[in-house]
């Protein structure tokens, strides 16, 4: 663990981005200093930024990024500026509890942010015993809501747009008969539960349910098993490297039946390596489109403007830049109540406000229950790129 946690403060000399107050565009709030003067309120944010899922993480820090420039721009929270520190957890559970235990006995925040539910489920005892809080965002294990008193999603998990999925793809698909396929761990295993009760609630039949390793690389077994089967639709629950290599070799095999993923695939990356193969394929999102929110056309156009494209996993981005604003909401809250900063009050905080109106995810609840219920958005590849074909917002 000491190895491990050495390399991870090495990568954090690298990773770490400090965000302070770039000033104020309207001066100060009525009696408050300016917000450069004051003590910063920090967090910690752990996502990957080096391994392959680093082509998620790294577009996801530059919304927190962002959204923290952009609240300090307004004069921060009561005149504070906010400061994220960002690490790298790789999405590898043991390099998560090192980071974490980085920002509660050395940074000591009193809030942090992470995400890939196999790194959630690992490092939320660490919340539960210190009492600081964690907000997940974009883990989507079911598990997830039953963490503890300290662990909370901003992001509604897969129990809300897989049984969305599948009574979308036996009523509205038409399709009788699925394969399902999972990589071989939480995100896989819950996910693929979860569209496969729903699918056979609507009334289909699973004809093929599997599980493979996260590091294989060879599919030709389980591609000709579901051939064999013969479905009408195949789902596919797994890390974005392996949906591509899954897809590219059932296209190689002659399979062109329908598949269907979740919002990791809402990849730009992924049509460009699939090509003609991607054609077709459905994915689900759970944040508004350009036609539900009026400040997501300005937020493509910054990516486009700094970065010439739109960003990998446009869903998970704009809860990423979103989460700020729930941790300002927080301290606020704290410093208005003048308590302490301290983990459990940031907690109650929460408790107490439960709503937040956000700038590109619209409004989200955190329930009892720990679960944010929020409307699914169902995209196609057509031509090339991801289209909106529908949604269910009940």
């Amino acid at each position: 663990m000491n190895h491990i946690f050495s390399r991870v403060l090495k990568r954090a000399t690298f990773w770490v981005a400090l965000i302070v107050a770039i000033g104020l565009l309207g001066g100060p709030l009525v009696g408050d200093a300016p917000a450069a003067k004051k003590k910063p309120l920090r967090f910690g944010v752990a996502d990957p930024l080096t391994g392959p899922a680093a082509i998620f993480g790294k577009d996801q820090m530059q919304a927190v990024r962002w959204a923290v420039e952009d609240i300090n721009a307004k004069g921060g929270v009561n005149g504070h500026p906010l400061e994220a520190i960002i690490l790298d957890h790789q999405a590898k559970p043991e390099v998560g509890i090192a980071v974490v235990n980085r920002f509660v006995h050395v940074e000591k925040v009193p809030v942090y942010i992470t995400a890939f539910s196999n790194v959630v489920k690992a490092v939320a005892p660490i919340a539960n015993r210190e009492k600081v809080l964690m907000l997940s965002v974009g883990a989507n294990a079911p598990a997830i809501a039953r963490l503890g008193d300290y662990v909370y999603t901003t992001f509604p998990l897969a129990d809300v747009d897989m049984n969305a999925l599948g009574k979308y793809a036996y009523q509205k698909m038409g399709k009788r008969r699925a394969a399902v396929l999972h990589v071989n761990h939480e995100t896989g295993r819950d996910g693929a539960k979860v569209f496969s009760n729903s699918f056979k609630r609507a009334g289909g039949k699973i004809v093929v349910y599997e599980s493979y390793e996260q590091e294989r690389s060879d599919f030709t077994g389980l591609v000709l098993k579901v051939k064999a089967a013969n479905p009408d639709i195949i789902h596919i629950h797994s890390v974005i490297r392996d949906f591509t290599a899954v897809v590219a070799q059932m296209r190689q095999l002659g399979v062109k039946t329908q598949i269907t993923s979740y919002q990791t695939a809402f990849n730009p990356k992924m049509i460009q390596q699939l090509g003609k193969g991607a054609e077709g394929i459905i994915v689900t999102a759970l944040a508004p489109s350009v036609e539900d929110n009026k400040n997501l056309p300005a937020y493509i156009e910054r990516w486009k403007k700094a970065y010439k494209r739109m960003p990998i996993g446009l869903p998970y981005t704009q809860y990423f830049y979103d989460a700020p604003y729930i941790v300002a909401a927080l301290y606020k809250w704290v410093l208005d109540k003048k308590l302490p900063i301290t983990g459990e009050n940031m907690r109650k905080a929460l408790v107490a406000i439960k709503t937040f109106e956000q700038p590109l995810t619209n409004t989200v609840t955190i329930n009892d229950d720990h679960t944010v219920k929020k409307p699914v958005y169902f995209w196609q590849v057509k031509g090339g790129k991801f289209t909106l074909i529908g949604s269910q917002k009940d």
